[in-house]
C-alpha cells in the first residue's frame, strides 16, 4: 500500500489499535526508522523496541532479545512466540531492520500477529527467503511502502540539514536525492559545506553514503566499519579516536551499550568498502579487543580457524548452559581444524543438556571411531531424538569390559529402547539388568523404574521419585519426573501429580529448559482443573452447607405449592433431554440460590466463593489457553487443550470448547473432553460410544462414565435401569480393569443402579466434577425422593460454588422434577445482554477495575464479576476484555442513546423493571 509519507504514521497507528502486524518497507534511507519512532510515540502502553543487526544476523532471536532485554527460547518458534507475547502483552513490539533478522524471528512474527501489536521495518532490497516474505505478507494487517518524500517536505528537510542554502541549491539537492531522506540529509550537508554533488546517474543513496564516508578521516571510517563488523553497539574506547569524528558527523548516536550507527546500512557500507586485506586486519584487531566468545567469531571471519577454535574453547570454559553448548558446537564445525574427541564429547553432552539432541548427534558423527563414551552419548542423543532403533545400534559396540559408567549408560539406553519398541521384552531385559546391578547407578535405576512404572510393579512411584532425586543428570531427572506425573495422573492421584509437575517445572525454569517446563505446566494445570483444587477455599464452606442436613420436608414441596421468594425456572439446554445451562446472576438477599434453610451457608459467603472461583477459573483458563497456542510435544499439547476445553465447556463456553476440539489430536485427554463437551452440549449421541476397553487408567474410566451418561440420556424409554440404556435386552459393557477405585465404584453404581452417593464420596479430593456427576446420578436414580433431593441439592451447591454452570443447570433440572423451584432471578435472556450487563462491560472497556465499577453502579464486586461472566458466556468471549469489546460493538450497532435499544439489551431485574 502506497501512502504519502506524512500520513503513513497515522495509518500505521490506526492499524495497530488491535493485535496485528504492520510492515513498513522502503529503500535504504527512506525514513523507515523515523516512521517507527513516530508510530511508537503515538502508541498507548509500553513500547518494546529492537531490531536486527547485520553482522549478527545468524544469532537466533537477536532482534527480539534486544527489544525485550531478555534471553529468549529461540530454539522453539512457538515457545519463542509465547515468551515474547507474555512480555509484550498490551504493549507495542517495534522491530527495525528486519532484513537482518534470523529465521526464528521471521518465523515467530505470524504467531505473534494474532496476539500482540507488532510493527516492523524492512529494507528493500533484502535477502530474506521468499517463503518467509510470503508468510509475512499473508499475516500482515498492513504492508505499507515508505514512499519518497514529496517536494515540500523534502525541501524542508534539506533546508534544516544544509543551513543557508539558496532555493536553487535546495532544489538541486532534492532533485539529486530523489526524495530519499538519508540522501537529502547527506547531500544537503555536503552542499552546505561548499561541496557540490556530481551530476551522475549512480544510485543516490549509495552516492550519498560513499561521499559522506569519503569526507571522514581515516580513523572515523575505520570506526564506522568496526561498528559494521561488530553488529552491536560499542563503547567509544573500543572504536578509538574515530568515535568523536562519528559523533560530530551525526553518524552515530549514544546508546546504553555504547555508540550505535544512525543506520546499520551506513556501517555495513563502511565495512563493505574495505578491501579483503583491510577487512581481515580489522577482524584481527577486533579479536584483540573483544571477549573470547566474540573474538572466536572474528578470528574465524579472518580465516584463522585454529585460533578461533582455541578462543572458543577458552570462552566455553567460562560459561554454562546454552551458551557453552553454542560455543562448543561452533568449535566442532570450524573447517580445517582437527577437533579433539574430548571436545566433541563435551559438545554433545552440553547440547543434550540444552535439549538439542539432533545437534548432539551431529557433533559425534565422524568418519572414524571416537570411543565408547561417544557411542553412548550418541545413543542417548538418538534416543531423545525419537530413534530407539538407531540408539540401540549406536551402543551395541560398547563391550562389557568398558568402564562401569559407560556400561551402565549403555544398559540404560538398551532398556529404554526396548521399552519404546517392545514393553513386554523390556520387562525381561530389566530383570537381567537388575541381576547385573545389585545397587544400580542412578541412570540404570531410572530406566528400571520406568519399566516398573509401565507394568505397575509395587513401589514403582517410590522408585521413580528416587530416580528424580538421584538422577545422574538433569535429563534423567526430567524424564523420570514426566513418567511419574503421567502415571500418578492415570491412577487418579491428581494432587500428587500436580505437585510433582510443578516441582519439575520450577527446576526446568531454572535451567532454561523451556520445552520440558511447558510440558510439566500443561499437565499440572490439567490435574488442577480436573481435580477442582481451584475451589479449595470454598470447599470447606460447601461441606458445612451440605444439603444433606436439610430437615425432612424442608425442601420437598408438593406440586403447585407457593413459597415466597421461590420460583426459579431454567429452560432446558438446547438439545438436552435433562439439563439446562442457567445464566449466572447476582445473589439476592434471602435467595435460596446458594443454600437452603438450615444449610449454614450465607448468600454473601457463597457469593465470595463464586467470585474467588471465577477469578481462579479465569486464571487457569488463560494459562491453559496460552499453552494451546504453542507447538508443544504431543502429550503436553493434549493436556493443555483438554484443560482449556474442559474449563470452557463446564463454565458454559461450549462454542469455544467445540472450536478448540474441532481438530482431533489423538491424545486420550482431548478424546475424553471432546465427548464430555458433546454431552454437556446436549448431544449425547456424540458421546455415547464406549471407549476401547483394552486401555486402563483414570481417563479410560472417565470415558466409560461419560458413555454411561450419554447412553442414559439417549435411552429415554428406559431410565429406570442403566443396562437398558445401551441396548434394551443386553447388559451394560464390562468394567475394564486397571481403573482407579473411584472410577470403578462409579461404573459399578451405573451397572447396579445404586450406590451413587457412596461413589460420590470416593471422588472427594480426586475430581470435583465427577463427585457432582455421581450426586446427579443419585438424584436421578434414588427411589427415595428425600434422598434424591438431598443429593441434587448438594450437587447444585458444589457446582454453583465451583462455577460449573452446566452441571448446576442439570441439578436444578433434576430438582424441578421433584417440584423444587428455587429461582429468584429473571428467565434467561438468550444471547442478548441485559442493561446492567451492558453497563458493566462498558465500564470494563473503559479500563475501570472491578471495585470501581461496583462503586459506580452501587452493586457488590461479586455481582460485577457475575455480570462479566454472564456477558462472556453470552458473547462467546474468552476474556473480560474481549467481552467488553464485543459489547461495545453491540452498543454501537444499536445506535445513539436516544434510539430505542430494546433490541440490543434487555432490562435487568436489578433495575426494578
Amino acid at each position: 500500500m502506497r501512502v504519502a509519507q506524512q500520513d503513513l504514521a497515522g495509518l500505521a497507528a490506526a492499524h495497530l489499535r488491535r493485535p496485528g502486524l504492520v510492515v513498513l518497507t522502503g529503500a535504504p534511507g527512506a525514513g523507515r526508522s523515523t516512521l517507527l519512532r513516530k508510530v511508537a510515540a503515538a502508541a498507548p502502553g509500553p513500547v518494546h523496541a529492537g531490531g536486527g543487526l547485520a553482522m549478527l544476523a545468524a544469532v537466533p532471536a537477536l532482534a527480539l532479545s534486544r527489544a525485550l532485554k531478555a534471553r529468549l527460547p529461540a530454539h522453539d518458534v512457538p515457545l519463542l512466540a509465547e515468551a515474547v507475547r507474555s512480555r509484550v502483552r498490551g504493549g507495542l513490539l517495534v522491530l527495525d531492520d528486519l532484513q537482518y533478522a534470523d529465521p526464528a524471528t521471521l518465523a515467530v512474527l505470524p504467531h505473534l500477529a494474532a496476539h500482540v501489536r507488532v510493527v516492523v521495518a524492512l529494507r528493500t532490497p533484502h535477502r530474506l527467503p521468499e517463503p518467509s516474505v510470503a508468510a509475512l505478507r499473508e499475516t500482515a494487517t498492513a504492508w505499507l511502502e515508505v514512499p519518497p518524500l514529496t517536494r515540500e517536505p523534502a525541501l524542508e528537510l534539506a533546508r534544516r540539514a544544509g543551513g543557508q542554502l539558496s532555493d536553487a541549491a535546495l532544489a538541486a539537492v532534492v532533485d539529486r536525492a530523489g526524495g530519499n531522506p538519508l540522501a537529502i540529509t547527506s547531500l544537503a550537508r555536503q552542499a552546505g559545506a561548499g561541496r557540490g554533488s556530481p551530476d551522475t546517474d549512480i544510485d543516490q543513496v549509495a552516492y550519498a553514503i560513499a561521499t559522506a564516508l569519503a569526507d571522514l578521516p581515516r580513523p572515523a571510517r575505520t570506526a564506522l566499519a568496526a561498528l559494521g563488523l561488530l553488529g552491536r553497539p560499542a563503547p567509544a574506547a573500543l572504536l578509538g579516536a574515530g568515535a568523536d569524528e562519528l559523533r560530530a558527523a551525526g553518524l552515530v548516536t549514544e546508546d546504553p551499550g555504547g555508540l550505535v550507527p544512525v543506520s546499520a546500512y551506513f556501517a555495513e557500507t563502511a565495512a563493505g568498502l574495505l578491501d579483503a586485506a583491510a577487512r581481515i586486519d580489522l577482524h584481527r584487531a577486533l579479536a584483540e579487543l573483544t571477549p573470547d566468545a566474540e573474538a572466536a567469531r572474528h578470528l574465524a571471519a579472518a580465516g584463522e580457524h585454529q585460533s578461533a577454535y582455541r578462543r572458543a574453547l577458552t570462552a566455553a570454559d567460562r560459561v554454562a548452559g546454552g551458551d557453552r553448548a553454542d560455543l562448543l558446537q561452533f568449535a566442532c564445525e570450524l573447517p580445517g581444524v582437527t577437533i579433539d574427541p574430548r571436545v566433541r564429547i563435551a559438545a554433545a553432552d552440553a547440547l543434550l543438556a540444552a535439549g538439542r539432541p539432533h545437534a548432539a548427534a551431529r557433533a559425534l558423527t565422524t568418519t572414524g571411531p571416537l570411543g565408547v563414551e561417544a557411542d553412548v552419548l550418541r545413543g542417548e542423543a538418538l534416543l531423545q531424538a525419537g530413534d530407539p532403533a538407531g540408539a540401540r545400534a549406536a551402543v551395541r559396540p560398547v563391550p562389557d569390559a568398558a568402564a562401569g559408567t559407560v556400561v551402565a549408560a549403555r544398559d540404560r539406553i538398551l532398556v529404554l529402547a526396548e521399552l519404546a519398541t517392545d514393553p513386554a521384552g523390556a520387562l525381561d531385559m530389566a530383570g537381567k539388568i537388575s541381576a547385573r546391578y545389585p545397587t544400580p547407578p542412578p541412570g540404570v535405576a531410572a530406566a528400571l523404574a520406568a519399566v516398573g512404572a509401565a507394568h505397575r510393579r509395587p513401589g514403582w512411584d517410590t522408585a521413580l521419585a528416587a530416580a528424580i532425586a538421584e538422577g545422574a543428570d538433569p535429563l534423567t531427572g526430567r524424564w523420570s519426573a514426566w513418567l511419574l506425573v503421567e502415571h500418578l495422573a492415570a491412577d487418579g492421584r491428581l494432587t500428587e501429580a500436580a505437585a510433582a509437575a510443578r516441582d519439575a517445572a520450577a527446576g526446568c525454569a531454572a535451567d532454561l529448559a523451556y520445552s520440558w517446563q511447558t510440558r510439566f505446566l500443561a499437565v499440572a494445570d490439567w490435574a488442577d482443573v480436573l481435580q477442582g483444587t481451584l475451589i479449595a477455599a470454598s470447599a470447606g464452606a460447601g461441606a458445612a452447607a451440605s444439603p444433606a442436613a436439610v430437615p425432612a420436608g424442608a425442601a420437598v414441596r408438593p406440586a403447585g405449592s407457593d413459597v415466597p421468594g421461590a420460583g426459579y425456572s431454567s429452560p432446558p439446554h438446547a438439545g438436552s433431554p435433562e439439563f439446562g445451562s442457567p445464566e449466572p446472576g447476582p445473589a439476592q438477599p434471602g435467595s435460596a440460590e446458594f443454600g437452603t434453610a438450615g444449610s449454614g451457608l450465607s448468600a454473601a459467603a457463597a457469593s465470595d466463593g463464586v467470585s474467588a472461583q471465577a477469578h481462579a477459573a479465569d486464571r487457569a483458563l488463560r494459562r491453559a489457553a496460552d499453552l494451546t497456542d504453542r507447538a508443544l510435544p504431543a502429550d503436553a499439547r493434549g493436556y493443555a487443550v483438554a484443560a482449556t476445553a474442559l474449563i470452557e465447556a463446564d463454565t458454559g463456553l461450549l462454542a469455544a470448547a467445540r472450536a478448540r476440539l474441532a481438530v482431533p489430536d489423538g491424545h486420550p485427554a482431548t478424546a475424553w473432553v471432546a465427548r464430555e463437551a458433546a454431552w454437556l452440549d446436549g448431544q449425547p449421541d456424540r458421546a455415547a460410544q464406549p471407549p476401547d476397553g483394552a486401555t486402563a487408567g483414570l481417563l479410560t474410566g472417565l470415558r466409560h462414565i461419560t458413555a454411561r451418561w450419554a447412553a442414559y440420556d439417549t435411552g429415554a424409554a428406559a431410565r429406570a435401569a442403566y443396562a437398558s440404556a445401551f441396548e434394551l435386552d443386553t447388559p451394560a459393557p464390562a468394567i475394564p480393569a486397571g481403573l482407579p477405585a473411584a472410577a470403578r465404584r462409579t461404573l459399578t453404581a451405573w451397572a447396579t443402579g445404586t450406590g451413587f452417593t457412596a461413589a460420590a464420596q470416593g471422588w472427594a479430593g480426586i475430581a470435583l466434577r465427577e463427585q457432582i456427576r455421581c450426586l446427579l446420578a443419585a438424584g436421578l436414580h434414588d427411589t427415595d425422593p428425600q434422598q434424591a433431593v438431598a443429593a441434587l441439592l448438594e450437587a447444585e451447591q458444589l457446582a454453583d460454588t465451583a462455577g460449573l454452570v452446566v452441571l448446576a443447570g442439570r441439578a436444578r433440572r433434576g430438582l424441578r422434577r421433584h417440584h423444587v423451584h428455587r429461582d429468584t432471578r429473571s428467565p434467561r435472556s438468550g444471547s442478548q445482554l441485559t442493561r446492567r450487563e451492558t453497563d458493566v462491560l462498558r465500564l470494563v472497556a473503559a479500563g475501570e477495575p472491578t471495585r470501581r465499577i461496583a462503586g459506580q453502579l452501587g452493586i457488590s464486586a461479586e455481582t460485577v464479576d457475575t455480570h462479566i461472566r454472564a456477558g462472556m458466556r453470552k458473547l462467546g468471549a474468552r476474556t473480560r476484555t474481549e467481552a467488553a469489546a464485543l459489547a461495545l460493538t453491540q452498543i454501537e450497532a444499536a445506535g445513539p442513546p436516544g434510539r430505542d435499544r430494546r433490541s440490543a439489551v434487555l432490562p435487568d431485574p436489578e433495575d426494578g423493571r
